[in-house]
């Protein structure tokens, strides 16, 4: 009985281990067996590609209408692009300095596949946080002034590249003389916090005073002194000029006020601040300048372009714009080239 018990038990473990050999070489072919099934093996690497998620990084200095336009035309490329497959870890940094350094420090320890900086200290804590990282900026005048770059050709050259709402500051500089013919005096208003509101306030006062203009420029360290300033500035000039400053973007509740009492007109950088205290701009579309931003950052994370090899691009069509109530409160005849700005 035991030997015959021995025998069954012995018959039952050789069907058994031919029972799974024959179950791996059914369920792994040989290489040659079947070219078709081949293909499919080698088309999975690419299938699990295509599911790769990206997540971009987007610290932006402050909030106002400008940067949050470009902040929106950038997702909303990059989602038509991407789709799903693109996760925002979107940080403001309240206007400090110091904390998009923190903001830049998380997205670096979290090891975002791309960041965004919005505005110029931004831009200069990610340059300055990250050289592994692709980072694009966006709503940034000059790069070679933000990122210190003397004889600056155009590309940076490093992980950095980006989009310019640099507007032509010479016919900017010629508005005074097409709104406010009478205005010879010129006050220039920015914080100097901001190296690329220095750089437009010195191409316009240039520019300005080739045209005849006496120039002042006026100067903040934050936003606490706006309104003193603001109020030296109006009491000693005929007209101001704004810069695209940020911390004048965020703080045109307190420049409007005292700019409308001493009856001083402003011409300023971008529309956004324009609507908040000036009577006129030329202006480039924040929300087109994102889109831009946006297709230059699915190009890097598709693979299909590196970022050390691309140019900043620029806004082709700035627009003149002005605010009608308030060229009509102080009497402006506003040429017929200018666009009234629709207000909120």
């Amino acid at each position: 009985m035991k030997k015959f018990t021995s025998l069954f038990l012995s018959a039952a473990l050789c069907m058994a281990m031919a029972a799974c050999g024959a179950d791996t070489s059914a369920g792994t072919p040989a290489a040659t067996s079947n070219p078709e099934s081949n293909n499919t093996a080698a088309a999975q690497p690419q299938a699990a590609a295509s599911d790769k998620t990206y997540t971009v990084g987007i610290v932006q200095l402050v909030q106002h209408v400008a940067l949050d336009a470009s902040a929106q035309g950038f997702q909303d490329e990059l989602k038509s692009q991407l789709g799903d497959a693109v996760k925002f870890d979107y940080q403001n940094a309240s206007g400090d300095s110091a904390t998009c350094s923190s903001i830049v420090s998380g997205f670096v320890t979290e090891k975002a596949d791309l960041i965004l900086a919005i505005a110029t200290p931004a831009l200069q804590a990610a340059a300055n946080g990250t050289a592994a990282i692709p980072v694009l900026g966006t709503a940034i005048t000059e790069y070679g002034t933000a990122l210190s770059i003397d004889n600056f050709s155009g590309t940076v050259g490093t992980n950095v590249s980006g989009t310019s709402d640099l507007a032509p500051l010479d016919q900017q500089a010629a508005m005074f003389d097409e709104l406010l013919p009478e205005a010879k005096k010129i006050g220039i208003l920015y914080c100097t916090a901001e190296a690329n509101s220095k750089y437009q306030a010195d191409v316009v006062k240039a520019a300005l005073e080739k045209n005849g203009k006496t120039v002042t420029v006026y100067t903040f360290t934050d936003s606490n002194d706006v309104q003193a300033v603001t109020k030296t500035a109006v009491s000693e000039n005929d007209a101001l000029y704004i810069p695209t400053d940020n911390t004048c973007a965020s703080n045109t509740g307190i420049i409007d006020p005292v700019a409308s009492e001493a009856k001083c007109p402003i011409i300023c950088g971008e529309e956004g601040i324009m609507a908040g205290c000036g009577i006129a701009t030329l202006s480039i579309d924040y929300y087109e300048l994102g889109k831009t931003t946006g297709a230059m950052a699915a190009k890097i994370l598709k693979g299909e372009s590196n970022v050390s090899e691309m140019p900043i691009e620029y806004y082709q069509n700035p627009v003149k714009k002005y605010d009608e109530e308030r060229c009509k409160a102080l009497g402006i005849n506003v040429p017929s080239d200018y666009t009234a700005a629709p207000r909120a």
